[in-house]
Protein backbone atom coordinates (compact mmCIF):
# COMPACT_ATOMS: atom_id res chain seq x y z
CA UNK A 1 0.00 0.00 0.00
CA UNK A 2 1.38 3.39 -1.00
CA UNK A 3 1.24 6.08 1.69
CA UNK A 4 -0.70 9.28 1.06
CA UNK A 5 1.53 11.95 -0.49
CA UNK A 6 -0.17 14.82 1.34
CA UNK A 7 -1.09 18.25 0.04
CA UNK A 8 0.68 19.11 -3.21
CA UNK A 9 1.80 22.53 -4.37
CA UNK A 10 -0.44 22.22 -7.42
CA UNK A 11 -3.43 21.82 -5.10
CA UNK A 12 -2.47 25.03 -3.32
CA UNK A 13 -2.04 26.90 -6.60
CA UNK A 14 -5.40 25.69 -7.88
CA UNK A 15 -7.13 26.62 -4.61
CA UNK A 16 -5.55 30.08 -4.69
CA UNK A 17 -6.48 30.64 -8.34
CA UNK A 18 -10.05 29.45 -7.79
CA UNK A 19 -10.44 31.78 -4.83
CA UNK A 20 -8.96 34.67 -6.82
CA UNK A 21 -11.46 34.19 -9.65
CA UNK A 22 -14.48 33.71 -7.39
CA UNK A 23 -13.57 36.59 -5.08
CA UNK A 24 -12.81 38.91 -7.99
CA UNK A 25 -16.19 38.17 -9.55
CA UNK A 26 -18.03 38.64 -6.27
CA UNK A 27 -16.16 41.84 -5.43
CA UNK A 28 -16.83 43.29 -8.89
CA UNK A 29 -20.51 42.33 -8.74
CA UNK A 30 -21.27 43.12 -5.09
CA UNK A 31 -18.91 46.04 -4.56
CA UNK A 32 -19.78 47.65 -7.93
CA UNK A 33 -18.22 50.98 -7.10
CA UNK A 34 -18.39 50.65 -3.32
CA UNK A 35 -15.16 50.87 -1.40
CA UNK A 36 -13.46 47.57 -0.63
CA UNK A 37 -12.81 47.44 3.13
CA UNK A 38 -9.14 47.49 4.05
CA UNK A 39 -7.68 44.54 5.92
CA UNK A 40 -6.68 45.11 9.51
CA UNK A 41 -3.12 44.50 10.59
CA UNK A 42 -4.47 42.16 13.24
CA UNK A 43 -5.17 39.67 10.44
CA UNK A 44 -1.56 39.73 9.29
CA UNK A 45 -0.34 39.37 12.86
CA UNK A 46 -2.69 36.42 13.41
CA UNK A 47 -1.43 34.68 10.26
CA UNK A 48 2.19 35.20 11.37
CA UNK A 49 1.34 33.85 14.83
CA UNK A 50 -0.30 30.77 13.30
CA UNK A 51 2.66 30.18 10.99
CA UNK A 52 5.09 30.45 13.90
CA UNK A 53 3.02 28.06 16.01
CA UNK A 54 2.91 25.56 13.17
CA UNK A 55 6.67 25.71 12.73
CA UNK A 56 7.29 25.22 16.46
CA UNK A 57 4.93 22.23 16.64
CA UNK A 58 6.35 20.77 13.44
CA UNK A 59 9.90 21.14 14.68
CA UNK A 60 9.06 19.15 17.80
CA UNK A 61 7.62 16.36 15.67
CA UNK A 62 10.66 16.45 13.37
CA UNK A 63 13.07 16.02 16.29
CA UNK A 64 11.13 12.96 17.48
CA UNK A 65 11.02 11.59 13.93
CA UNK A 66 14.80 12.03 13.75
CA UNK A 67 15.30 9.92 16.89
CA UNK A 68 15.45 12.40 19.77
CA UNK A 69 12.85 11.28 22.32
CA UNK A 70 10.29 13.75 23.64
CA UNK A 71 7.53 12.28 25.82
CA UNK A 72 5.27 15.27 25.06
CA UNK A 73 5.07 14.31 21.37
CA UNK A 74 2.74 11.34 21.05
CA UNK A 75 1.70 9.74 17.77
CA UNK A 76 -1.70 11.44 18.11
CA UNK A 77 -0.06 14.82 18.59
CA UNK A 78 2.16 14.22 15.57
CA UNK A 79 -0.89 13.34 13.45
CA UNK A 80 -2.69 16.46 14.66
CA UNK A 81 0.35 18.56 13.83
CA UNK A 82 0.38 17.11 10.33
CA UNK A 83 -3.30 17.90 9.84
CA UNK A 84 -2.83 21.43 11.18
CA UNK A 85 0.08 21.93 8.80
CA UNK A 86 -2.04 20.83 5.86
CA UNK A 87 -4.92 23.04 6.99
CA UNK A 88 -2.54 25.97 7.35
CA UNK A 89 -1.20 25.41 3.85
CA UNK A 90 -4.68 25.32 2.31
CA UNK A 91 -5.89 28.28 4.37
CA UNK A 92 -2.87 30.30 3.34
CA UNK A 93 -3.45 29.49 -0.34
CA UNK A 94 -7.11 30.52 -0.18
CA UNK A 95 -6.23 33.73 1.67
CA UNK A 96 -3.64 34.55 -0.97
CA UNK A 97 -6.41 34.26 -3.55
CA UNK A 98 -8.70 36.54 -1.52
CA UNK A 99 -6.08 39.26 -1.07
CA UNK A 100 -4.91 39.06 -4.69
CA UNK A 101 -8.53 39.44 -5.84
CA UNK A 102 -8.80 42.59 -3.74
CA UNK A 103 -5.61 43.93 -5.31
CA UNK A 104 -6.99 43.17 -8.78
CA UNK A 105 -10.23 45.03 -7.99
CA UNK A 106 -8.27 48.10 -6.85
CA UNK A 107 -5.66 47.94 -9.63
CA UNK A 108 -7.62 49.84 -12.31
CA UNK A 109 -7.64 52.89 -10.00
CA UNK A 110 -3.96 52.57 -9.04
CA UNK A 111 -3.19 55.92 -10.66
CA UNK A 112 -5.13 57.63 -7.85
CA UNK A 113 -2.90 58.19 -4.83
CA UNK A 114 -5.57 57.21 -2.29
CA UNK A 115 -6.31 53.93 -4.08
CA UNK A 116 -2.63 53.14 -4.49
CA UNK A 117 -2.28 53.46 -0.73
CA UNK A 118 -5.09 50.93 -0.28
CA UNK A 119 -3.39 48.34 -2.50
CA UNK A 120 -0.29 47.94 -0.32
CA UNK A 121 -2.06 46.48 2.76
CA UNK A 122 -3.72 43.84 0.58
CA UNK A 123 -0.39 43.00 -1.06
CA UNK A 124 1.29 42.74 2.35
CA UNK A 125 -1.45 40.42 3.59
CA UNK A 126 -1.01 38.26 0.48
CA UNK A 127 2.70 37.91 1.26
CA UNK A 128 1.94 36.93 4.87
CA UNK A 129 -0.62 34.39 3.62
CA UNK A 130 2.09 32.89 1.37
CA UNK A 131 4.26 32.55 4.48
CA UNK A 132 1.42 30.73 6.28
CA UNK A 133 1.03 28.37 3.34
CA UNK A 134 4.78 27.76 3.19
CA UNK A 135 4.89 27.04 6.91
CA UNK A 136 2.12 24.49 6.48
CA UNK A 137 3.96 22.76 3.66
CA UNK A 138 7.18 22.72 5.70
CA UNK A 139 5.39 21.15 8.67
CA UNK A 140 3.84 18.55 6.38
CA UNK A 141 7.32 17.67 5.13
CA UNK A 142 8.71 17.48 8.66
CA UNK A 143 5.89 15.16 9.75
CA UNK A 144 6.48 12.71 6.90
CA UNK A 145 7.99 9.41 8.01
CA UNK A 146 11.08 8.28 6.22
CA UNK A 147 10.90 4.86 4.57
CA UNK A 148 12.58 2.12 6.54
CA UNK A 149 15.02 -0.33 5.00
CA UNK A 150 12.79 -3.32 5.77
CA UNK A 151 9.87 -1.64 3.92
CA UNK A 152 11.86 -1.73 0.70
CA UNK A 153 12.59 -5.44 1.17
CA UNK A 154 8.88 -6.20 1.72
CA UNK A 155 7.94 -4.56 -1.60
CA UNK A 156 10.24 -6.83 -3.61
CA UNK A 157 8.77 -10.12 -4.92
Amino acid sequence: MRPHAGIRVTTLVLAGLAMTVVAWLVLRWVAAGAAVPEPGWVGAAAMLFLAAGLVVAGRQVRTVRDGIPNPAVTPLRAARTLVLGQAGALTGAVLVGWYVANVLVLLPDADVESQRGRIWPFAAHAVVAVLLSAAGMLVQRWCRLRPRDDDEDADRP
